[in-house]
């Protein structure tokens, strides 16, 4: 439901709120939540740069998610079998189309960084735009320390065929957090290039991969369906239908993280116009990289192995030239791993920098510096997440319950935010008609709530199925803990950021956001500051 004092005039203790000729420390409130308008000075420290195009998005989303193809889909054959899976996948193509869509259309609107949390705040309150952006903030944090988890082992294997130097596990987690904070804290530009040089490779081996399974022999359309099925089972469905539901969490990890494009709004030269071409080429480039993964890498090795692979596309690999270069295949798996490292922790960076800015995360989080990016909220980000790990390592490795609970909170929690971002888009098409909208979702309110309803359908795997009950656990201690201390003490800090000027103006009031800072100080050339109209 949309929070009702949004609609009403805000209570002001001093004049109007929110716009950059206002002075700074006046406090509005509304919603139950009370908002103070920063100066020129605080928005000078928290500045971002414009350095990508249409490319540079494309690169970023398809990096983010590209690991995907290469470990973590293939323990939804286990569930369902290869026909189960492939069901799975389907359902999701659907689901994402949909979903990004609908989030095309809420991004172009406001292009600001705030992305999800954004959408929901402006929908449906400052309470639901906590919530949102707090399961993105689950889920790229969480995400990021599974990529660093297996690309460690990954690394290790590499360097102990070349060097014959074996490291311990946490040795490679802070070698590898540390070298990518290092990398997106040097400056957008630089985070964009290296995104679309890794994105271009890892495409490259996918590629390679299915020429070889093809052309070599190695691949069987028989192997696709050699797993046994139960009684009243069939090749295609070994257990049935119910299990294309457990499916559907490891099917994600062929386009996970493609959502978090919006995120990168406000270093993106035209975010109105290039976030929603950057995402149809990406959506696309992944639809077809994943079906060629899901088809060739099951088929090479057989549906029953693949599903209890640890490193499946690394073991294809395997099965067509052996085991004599293991080394470069596994250096190979891991550009992949690497891109989406990369990707995914530029997405929590963001996120959690968009969320402090406004005030809903400690403000310190959000300070840029001299190369425009938020480097405290990575690092930050980064010690949390190798906090989870030393944990995961503690409980068993990644065969632990620890390890498990990791895994499933980071699609927990984009399922999550995947709900309330399209609740948000229904809300906000019939709560804002007259917000500019220079996209438009093609497929309406229908795309919404078919990716609502299969978002709904994950949300109920997880329920049902027992090997979930960790996460479910951990993500509701995790709730608890923050939505009491935002309303304890969050909830009056807040600040009049972009985010949630929109929000307050009813969806007329885009901010340009070189308003909020002195001409001087910004790097950005000319014309690169028209992200949207300017005020009315």
């Amino acid at each position: 439901m949309a929070d009702q004092s949004d609609r009403q005039s805000p209570q002001r203790t001093a004049a109007s709120p929110a716009s950059p000729s206002t002075q700074s420390g006046e406090v509005t409130k509304v919603g139950g939540v009370t908002y103070r308008t920063a100066d020129t000075e605080y928005f000078e420290k928290r500045q971002l740069k414009r350095s990508a195009g249409i490319f540079g998005l494309w690169g970023l989303a398809v990096g983010a998610v590209v690991s995907g193809n290469f470990s973590g889909w293939n323990f939804g054959v286990d569930f369902a079998g290869f026909g189960g899976m492939l069901i799975a996948y389907a359902i999701l193509i659907v689901m994402y189309y949909g979903l990004i869509f609908s989030i095309n259309e809420m991004a172009a609107a406001m292009p600001h960084t705030g992305g999800a949390y954004s959408f929901a705040r402006a929908a449906m309150g400052p309470y639901a735009g906590f919530v949102t952006g707090l399961a993105e903030t689950i889920e790229y944090v969480a995400t990021t320390a599974v990529i660093v988890y297996f690309s460690s082992g990954y690394a290790d294997a590499v360097v102990s065929q070349l060097l014959g130097v074996d490291l311990p596990k946490p040795v490679w987690w802070l070698i590898l957090y540390t070298i990518f904070v290092a990398l997106n804290s040097s400056g957008a530009a630089v985070s964009f290039r290296f995104a679309i040089l890794v994105s271009i490779i890892s495409i490259v081996i996918l590629l390679v991969f299915s020429a070889m399974a093809l052309f070599s022999g190695a691949f069987s359309w028989d192997s696709l369906f050699n797993i046994v099925p139960d009684a009243g089972g069939s090749a295609f469905l070994p257990h049935g239908f119910l299990p294309i539901l457990f499916a559907l969490p490891f099917a994600m990890w062929f386009f996970l993280g493609i959502e978090e494009l919006p995120l990168a709004a406000e270093e993106a030269h035209n975010p109105v116009r290039d976030i929603p071409k950057a995402a149809l080429w990406a959506r696309f480039t992944l639809v077809v990289t994943g079906l060629l993964v899901l088809v060739l890498n099951t088929g090479v090795l057989g549906a029953e192995t693949t599903a209890g692979a640890s490193e499946p596309l690394l073991d294809g690999f395997r099965a067509i030239v052996g085991d004599g270069l293991a080394a470069v295949l596994a250096l190979f798996a891991l550009v992949g791993l690497l891109a989406s490292l990369q990707g995914i922790m530029f997405a929590y960076g963001r996120n959690m920098y968009s969320l402090s800015r406004a005030g809903y995360y400690p403000k310190f989080l959000s300070l840029t510096g001299r190369t425009q990016t938020p480097w405290v909220a990575l690092i930050a980000g980064a010690v949390i997440g190798f906090c989870a790990l030393v944990g995961v390592d503690l409980a068993g490795g990644e065969g632990g319950i620890a390890g498990a609970v990791v895994l499933n909170i980071a699609a927990w929690g984009a399922v999550v935010a995947y709900l309330m971002q399209m609740v948000s888009f229904l809300v906000l098409r019939k709560r804002f008609p007259n917000a500019k909208r220079p996209y438009k979702s093609p497929w309406g309110n229908s795309g919404a709530i078919i990716a609502a309803v299969i978002s709904a359908l994950i949300f109920l795997g997880f329920l049902l199925n027992p090997d979930y009950l960790p996460a479910i656990i951990a993500i509701i201690v995790i709730y608890a803990v923050m939505l009491i201390t935002f309303w304890l003490w969050g909830r009056h800090r807040l600040i009049l950021s972009p985010e949630e000027e929109y929000a307050l103006s009813g969806g007329l009031d885009v901010v340009n956001l070189d308003d909020l800072v002195d001409d001087g100080e910004r790097d950005d050339q000319p014309g690169e500051s028209e992200v949207a109209p300017a005020r009315d």
